[in-house]
């Protein structure tokens, strides 16, 4: 009998099968959760202008300390109508531009104000509260590199940078099957054996999270031709994840059916607890997972083998899975990975010589015996 593969190995032999996927322009405010395909530079220099970091006063630095004459007021996206001149200051608002011939913004809590001048007590130096032009960009630096997923933050730059457009992998075509005879859909009225299909729809979010177009979710009856008819369907798209039916009981039929329907399995199994059963394939260009029927046991085999795969797809620079730090003995498994509960944290080794997990949040993982490291879901 074979040796199972370990997570490692198969995660190997999955990525390797990867080819990355074309790209289009998708508009900034479509992008979330995209991955970017090419660098992404500023259109222009960030900030575009010499810019105030505060409410407060326009000056030049030399005139203070002093008694200097208010001459106009600065709104944001309302400069002023004239270069500032000596003895003189401009009220000016967080965001406004910094007039020309001034060089600092004193705060306005650092000054007494009188009807149409000030008075400042010390001395400002050059440069104090202003934001200079291209202080944080330069026009066409990059902002983010091709790779990232772009999330909230990656997508206020990208705006703030001026892009209303970026470049970003085309999402991959998702197709899921589940397999079952009693399987009904939630909602419905069930009958005696008959349980509500649970999977589908969770894999289909969980894809969705992944970056991929899904196509609604279709289930099998335990026949062969109602397998085939989903399957044949199901490998028209660039992954096809099916849940059930890759055992060997009698009406597990999807690796059948699937080599049947020209599928070449690379891997049936892995040293894993639980997501023993899962199976990998190709046809084409086309991915082929079979995740075991158990609910939990198909979830922690997408997150460390489908969602990967998904964002290597889509080019990403990291596409998992992530890391985490095992802390709870009874995880251990006997010579093969076992899913557990752990947190995400620092490592810190206890008196006993075990590492432990400094804990900043919760997750699932998958975590072999004896290891100091283990595999875990992504946020």
């Amino acid at each position: 009998m074979a040796s199972l593969l370990t997570i490692d190995v198969a995660l190997r032999e999955i990525l390797g099968r990867v080819s990355p996927l074309a790209s289009e322009a998708v508009s900034i405010e479509s992008a979330a959760g995209r991955v970017l395909a090419r660098d992404a530079r500023a259109a222009v220099d960030l900030p575009p202008f010499p810019s105030s970091a505060m409410d407060g006063f326009a000056v030049r630095a030399a005139d203070t300390p002093g008694s200097l004459v208010v001459v106009d007021r600065i709104a944001a996206g309302r400069p002023a109508s004239r270069e500032l001149g000596d003895g003189e200051a401009m009220a000016i608002a967080t965001g406004g531009v910094v007039p020309a011939g001034a060089d600092a913004v004193i705060p306005i809590e650092y000054v007494v104000q009188h009807d149409n001048s000030i008075e400042i007590d010390n001395r400002t130096e050059a440069g104090a509260h202003v934001r200079p032009r291209g202080g944080d960009l330069g026009a066409g630096d990059v902002v983010v590199p091709a790779g990232t997923l772009l999330r909230t933050a990656e997508i206020g730059a990208l705006a703030a940078a001026g892009l209303g457009e970026v470049e970003c992998a085309v999402r991959p075509r998702a197709a899921v099957v589940t397999t079952g005879t009693e399987l009904r859909r939630p909602g419905a009225p069930l009958e005696p054996g008959q349980i509500y299909e649970a999977n589908g729809v969770m894999l289909a979010a969980a894809l969705a999270s992944a970056g991929a177009a899904v196509v609604p979710p279709a289930s099998a009856a335990d026949d062969e031709p109602a397998h085939r008819a989903a399957l044949e369907r199901g490998l028209e798209a660039d992954v096809l994840v099916t849940s059930g039916g890759v055992s060997v009981g009698p009406h597990d039929l999807v690796r059948k059916i699937e080599a049947e329907l020209g599928v070449t399995e690379v891997f049936w199994k892995v040293a894993m607890k639980p997501g023993k059963p899962l199976s990998f394939g190709v046809r084409g260009k086309t991915l082929v997972f079979g995740l075991p029927g158990n609910p939990v046991s198909a979830l922690v085999c997408f997150e460390l083998f489908v969602r990967p795969t998904l964002l290597a797809l889509q080019g990403a620079r990291t596409p998992g899975p992530v890391l985490g730090i095992a802390h709870d003995r009874a995880c251990r498994g006997r010579g093969r990975a076992r899913a557990c509960r752990a947190r995400r944290g620092r490592a810190r080794r206890r008196h006993d010589g075990q590492l432990s997990a400094a804990s900043l949040e919760a997750g699932d993982v998958s975590v072999a015996d004896g290891a100091e490291a283990c595999t875990m879901s992504r946020s």
